[in-house]
């Protein structure tokens, strides 16, 4: 740093791995942008995501409070079509698949109460403003997702979803 506080001279926010990055020539890059050209084209899989299995009615069921639709059947579905891509849908249960989703779908529907009725609510007994539970249980929901899906995703990492492409990318910002 300088008398004056100025950083000149030194390293700034963003300047990292700049030398690898620059030291492709544009031929390089043109060379790449050949190999496009001759890639096959992909298999055809239509069919491939029309086994996705019945949910639970507890999933579709209706919302009688403001009569809504439950997002669960829909984060189920992308969340099956998921697992089938990667090939491992028969080493997760439907029932984790499926508390995932209904664990999601109420965080989403936590989230929307707050974004109609506000951060804040009136206390019972006291009528002085208060913390709205809708945040607390979006809270509550937000870490059941999360440890969900990490129960999801650790079962699909152990059964061999990691790819070389991973390691080539880490290669490349090395």
């Amino acid at each position: 740093m300088g008398k004056d506080g100025s950083y000149r001279g030194q390293a700034h926010f963003g300047q990292g791995r700049r030398s690898k990055i620059m030291k492709y020539k544009q031929s390089d890059i043109d060379s790449l942008s050949d190999l496009e050209k001759e890639l096959p084209e992909p298999d055809d899989f239509e069919g491939y995501y029309d086994n996705i299995p019945e949910v639970s009615p507890y999933l579709i069921e209706e919302q009688h409070k403001d009569y809504t639709e439950l997002c669960a059947k829909d984060i189920f579905d992308k969340t099956y079509k998921w697992l089938q891509r990667i090939g491992c849908v028969d080493n997760v249960s439907q029932q984790l698949v499926e508390q995932y989703a209904m664990s999601a779908a109420r965080w989403i529907q936590c989230e929307r109460a707050i974004s109609k009725h506000g951060f804040l609510a009136k206390h019972p007994t006291t009528g002085q403003a208060t913390t709205s539970p809708f945040v607390t249980m979006s809270r509550e929901y937000k870490k059941q997702v999360n440890s969900d899906w990490y129960q999801i995703y650790i079962i699909a990492r152990d059964s061999g979803i990691e790819t070389d492409d991973t390691d080539e990318m880490e290669d490349l910002l090395d």
